[in-house]
């Protein structure tokens, strides 16, 4: 596991900021009783990346025009964006109990009209990567050196929209834009790979004029690595990262479930998972 120092928060590790999101995640579910945590626990490696190594913004400051943007495709993940958002500082932790209750910033899923941080409002799946061409063309066009990364789904991937938009961000030469799949290979009927994910994701995207890698998502030194190729790579092209993940990663007895993409989580197994995660807590 990574011991690397968290660009955002001097010495505190990315482990350790992996570690406080899934914590984060699991009290806003244990709030609510419900919530898409399997996608929370199984992404939070990847979130720590973006927002404590990889991202640039101020947290005090949420709409600050030097900002990478951060779009969140999926909106149902938003209990996962709201925990990382927390342990930034850009979204304040004694709001973390008022997850998904009337009149919340933090709504089950992720609405941009009122909550800091939430760049796009989240809906039907394969709207955020044409959203993220759009923004990154945008900001080519204003000059602005800021990077837009997209996160979306495999589910996502077989929504033609978004091979629409994948196309288009290579017409655009946008090498401004770094997509990121969470292929968790789950999905509401069954998974992703018995659907239309069923060839290598990495060569695919390579054919449509992508720079694409594909990596273990859970694992920290591999996705510093792979973050930090996407945004150095010097080809006039877009980039994509395919993060392989484990459904709620971190907590071993619901990992063994069968059904994950809505985990069920009894009411007393939520103290049982936060007593897992506290008894795991990194340096």
């Amino acid at each position: 596991m990574t011991t690397g120092t968290a660009k955002h928060g001097s010495n505190v590790s990315l482990a350790r900021r992996a570690w406080a999101i899934r914590r984060n995640a699991l009290r806003m579910g244990e709030v609510q009783g419900q919530g898409y945590i399997g996608q929370a626990l199984g992404v939070a490696d990847v979130l720590a990346v973006s927002y404590f190594h990889a991202l640039t913004y101020r947290a005090d400051d949420p709409e600050w025009e030097g900002r990478d943007r951060f779009l969140l495709s999926i909106g149902h993940y938003a209990i996962a964006l709201y925990a990382a958002m927390i342990e930034a500082g850009i979204l304040p932790e004694d709001e973390l109990e008022t997850y998904g209750m009337d009149d919340s910033r933090m709504p089950m899923s992720g609405m941009a009209a009122y909550t800091p941080g939430m760049e796009i409002t989240g809906g039907s799946l394969g709207h955020g990567l044409g959203i993220a061409v759009g923004m990154a063309l945008g900001l080519k066009r204003k000059q602005n050196p800021a990077f837009v990364y997209n996160m979306l789904s495999d589910g996502e991937l077989g929504e033609g929209s978004t091979w629409e938009a994948v196309m288009s961000a290579v017409q655009w030469k946008l090498d401004n834009l770094i997509a990121i799949v969470d292929f968790n290979n789950q999905q509401a009927d069954g998974p992703t790979r018995a659907a239309l994910a069923q060839v290598p994701e990495a060569a695919k995207w390579q054919a449509f004029g992508w720079h694409a890698q594909e990596v273990d998502g859970n694992d920290l030194d591999a996705v510093v690595a792979a973050f930090d190729a996407a945004r150095s790579h010097d080809g006039a092209q877009p980039r994509v990262i395919i993060c392989n993940t484990t459904m709620c990663k971190g907590i071993p007895f619901l990992e063994r479930r069968e059904i994950t993409h809505f985990v069920r989580v009894e009411p007393e197994e939520w103290a049982k998972a936060l007593e897992i995660l506290d008894g795991e807590m990194p340096q």
